[in-house]
């Protein structure tokens, strides 16, 4: 069994300065440290692959990040049903400090990508067990409050990220855009060390390592066939069919695997609750249209309309600016008109800003970009944080970590795929023009960028489409296990029972 010794949700005021503050502070600092890395790293790419080389290997530094992240999402979430929430966000916290030193010393594009793959590893815990600890500290009204806390911090690095990542890459250097991570770091294990204290009673646990193996492996495999299909060779090639069975085939072996684990990494329920399944979808789709827009956006501006590595860091801002605006004012409509309106809302408004994007040319002004990127990000934001909480009001504390964990997991996954998917379109477009399937980006010219992105905003139209779809499956209310009327979808298996009695 494992609870937390903090402060009871109920009377005691919201903010950092009431009784739970020094909890709210210590996840505002570790959500900022990899708040702040998804938005600076963009904008750095040309300096990075000018210094490093591998024009075509660059959308690995997201997709490898963001694969690590996917894959230890769901495991992190059960460790902190388990275990606790504080020592794997410690952990969470120490890796991503740690990788980020080696970003920084990185000698080649290979080494860089490998380190980026240590910084994900950490970032798969401190983003789900951070929201879980809100979730388990604060009721439903006052999350509505304390998104508004968590969107300041989305906020200050959507405008701190890519100027710093711009800066820095125009005067000393890319490398301190990982290296400035490290006092952030610091101050975030050290406010959680001493602010944040809960009991944990130990009792031995059977970790799903074949679940997670198996996961890994698929998801890998079938991120390869994506990123490199139709450069490294032809989508209907042997290599692409082969990678996309064995895919296949291993996921396919980790659901068996599932059902069958005592204690399993991803437990299937999470797939039987239309809450969650309406959630996590919506999530993906969200994660394929910010993480490929954000590889994009910086280098369409900077390549095609000629603009600085700063004033793009700008533009991309305007993105994730809009989301914790919306996130910040999402709590109040959701709960006075509903979840699935709220998610709706969201879902036309990305598709306002995904048609506007797709306007956008080499003619077209900074203020045309920067404007379509604002629009989608008001759209992230009124879907993804609703999303998330109602994934965690749908389920008691003992579940939190898991349907916390598969949420986010859902959104990294659709992430990784947005990178690939996207990446693919373009290097293909760009290997046909320049016919050579290794181009180098200071030979490729902005006519033949132009299409190749405006190719990419095109496919995010029919994307947000999709995402509004999904937002109509959304219920209206969600009731708590624990109030009245309230019930768990199913019961808790017998390995998990004890953990919670």
């Amino acid at each position: 069994m494992t609870t937390s010794s903090t402060p009871p949700v109920g009377r005691a005021q919201v903010g950092l300065r009431s009784e739970r503050g020094p909890i709210l502070l210590a996840v505002m600092l570790s959500t900022g440290l990899f708040a702040i890395d998804s938005t600076i790293l963009a904008t750095a790419v040309p300096s990075i692959v000018s210094d490093l080389g591998g024009f075509t290997s660059f959308p690995w530094l997201f997709s490898i990040y963001l694969l690590a992240q996917a894959i230890s999402v769901p495991i992190y979430g059960k460790l902190a049903d388990l275990y606790g929430r504080k020592p794997l966000m410690l952990l969470g916290v120490g890796l991503f400090v740690v990788g980020s030193l080696l970003c920084g010393f990185a000698w080649s594009m290979t080494a860089l990508i490998v380190f980026r793959l240590v910084q994900g590893l950490g970032a798969g815990a401190i983003g789900p067990i951070g929201m879980t600890i809100l979730g388990d500290i604060y009721s439903l009204q006052e999350r509505a409050t304390v998104q508004g806390y968590l969107a300041s911090v989305w906020a200050m690095a959507a405008l701190i990220g890519p100027t710093l990542g711009g800066v820095f890459s125009e005067t000393i250097g890319w490398r301190w855009i990982f290296f400035v991570n490290l006092p952030l770091g610091a101050a975030a294990m050290w406010t959680l060390w001493r602010r944040f204290h809960e009991h944990v009673e130990r009792k031995r646990h059977r970790i799903d390592y074949l679940g997670a193996t198996l996961l890994g492996l698929g998801g890998t495999l079938l991120l390869l066939a994506l990123l490199e299909g139709g450069v490294e060779w032809g989508w209907s090639s042997a290599t692409s069919i082969g990678l996309f069975a064995a895919a296949v085939v291993l996921l396919g072996v980790f659901v068996l695997v599932e059902t069958r684990a005592v204690e399993p990494v991803l437990p299937l329920w999470v797939f039987r609750m239309r809450v969650l399944n309406v959630s996590n979808a919506s999530g993906l789709l969200v994660g394929v249209l910010m993480m490929g827009l954000s590889s994009y956006v910086p280098l369409f501006s900077q390549k095609v309309l000629g603009t600085g590595a700063v004033v793009a860091g700008l533009v991309l801002a305007a993105m994730t600016i809009g989301w914790p605006i919306a996130a910040a004012t999402a709590g109040r409509l959701y709960l006075r008109f509903g979840f699935r309106f709220t998610l709706v809302l969201g879902g036309a408004i990305t598709i306002i800003g995904a048609l506007i994007l797709a306007t956008v040319d080499g003619d077209s002004s900074l203020w045309h970009l920067t404007a379509a990127c604002f629009v989608m990000g008001i759209g992230f934001g009124y879907v993804a944080s609703p999303g998330v909480v109602a994934a965690q009001t749908a389920v008691s504390w003992a579940r939190r970590g898991v349907a916390t964990g598969a949420n986010m997991f859902s959104r990294s996954v659709g992430s990784a795929i947005g990178v690939a998917v996207f990446g693919a379109i373009v290097n293909s477009h760009v290997s046909d023009a320049l016919g050579s399937s290794s181009p180098d980006v200071a030979h490729v010219s902005s006519a033949i960028l132009e299409p190749a992105i405006q190719d990419v905003y095109v496919v995010s139209a029919f994307i947000a489409a999709a995402l509004l779809a999904v937002a109509f499956l959304m219920p209206t209310r969600v009731i708590e296990p624990d109030a009245p009327g309230g019930v768990e979808p199913e019961p808790l298996p017998e390995a998990e029972a004890d953990t919670v009695a």
